[in-house]
């Protein structure tokens, strides 16, 4: 797992959320099931699982009900006529397993940017943007995180995406298409839709001026694996912008975005270690805010 990685925070479903992922997404599965004890979180014992969907990584761990899912980040799912002859018949199955005690936030339609497009809010409460893709122009994942730029941050999108570029190296921008005159309360200028690379991998990115009535929070993160503590210690200066965010490796950024800094270390020391081991390791880590490999690995050592 050396990519910028998704993860989900569930209450006591991630398990079975995995699963359904896992069995209804193509080239997935699960990669590990970890338990970490001594958590301090009303479930007590916290349930970690790596997967992979459409061969990305992706995390989730069960750690109570403090935040709830919401639209705020959703993942695009591109079928592209140009790579897959059955695509609209395959992004209608997938619809309909998605929809099975969901709710949808855009009905499978057609409209102006899209051929065939809904957006749907799967019934653990995590949302898919499924679309139709064109398939001119450089071709992107099948699965595109996408962030939405709303309420304190709405028209900050562009500025949003600038700054992930400055901070993440191997990045650039995709498409951009902004809102024209008489799309109010949208603002003329500001993003109706752009995508970005970081990394290497691919992002989206909307602004809406529209009355929601939710926001980014920690139910998904994006988790930067790091080699070094330098690396740690770039992204955490980078990214930090809120003190009182900061907890296990966590941390938010000026928009809201929260985001992990991880030791790639220390998923080894979590996934190879003895019982003994990992508990040493989590009675280390969580005190900390940002990550300390040094003291990591002295737990870990028992010295």
């Amino acid at each position: 797992m050396n990519k910028i990685t998704p993860h989900l925070w569930f209450d006591k479903e991630a398990k079975e959320a995995v699963t359904f992922y896992t069995s209804n997404f193509t080239n997935s599965r699960i990669t590990n099931m970890t338990t970490i004890s001594g958590v301090p979180t009303p479930t007590g014992d916290c349930d970690i699982i790596s997967f992979e969907l459409n061969g990305r990584p992706y995390m989730a761990m069960n750690a109570g009900p403090m935040f709830k899912f919401n639209p705020s980040i959703s993942f695009f799912v591109n079928f592209d006529p140009s790579r897959d002859s059955r695509a609209r018949e395959n992004l209608d199955r997938l619809w309909e397993n998605l929809s099975q005690d969901g709710t949808a936030l855009m009905p499978l339609d057609k409209y102006p940017f899209s051929e065939h497009y809904g957006w749907i809010q799967d019934k653990f409460g995590v949302s898919w943007q499924l679309i139709l893709s064109n398939p001119e122009g450089e071709e992107r994942p099948v699965i595109v995180p996408s962030l939405l730029f709303v309420g304190a941050v709405a028209g900050d999108a562009e500025k949003a995406v600038d700054f992930y570029i400055s901070v993440f190296s191997n990045s650039r921008r995709g498409n951009i298409v902004r809102y024209g005159k008489g799309q109010e309360p949208d603002r003329e200028g500001t993003i109706m839709f752009s995508d970005f690379m970081l990394d290497g991998e691919w992002f989206a990115a909307m602004d809406s001026s529209w009355d929601h009535k939710f926001a980014f929070n920690e139910a998904i993160s994006f988790l930067i694996p790091c080699g070094t503590q330098e690396e740690i210690d770039y992204y955490w200066a980078k990214l930090s912008a809120d003190s009182k965010a900061e907890q296990c490796g966590w941390l938010k950024d000026k928009f809201g975005v929260s985001w992990q800094v991880w030791p790639i270390e220390m998923g080894e020391m979590m996934t190879r270690g003895t019982p003994e081991q990992v508990a040493r390791v989590t009675r280390a880590f969580l005190p900390m805010k940002k990550f300390d490999i040094a003291a990591l690995k002295r737990a870990y050592e028992g010295i």
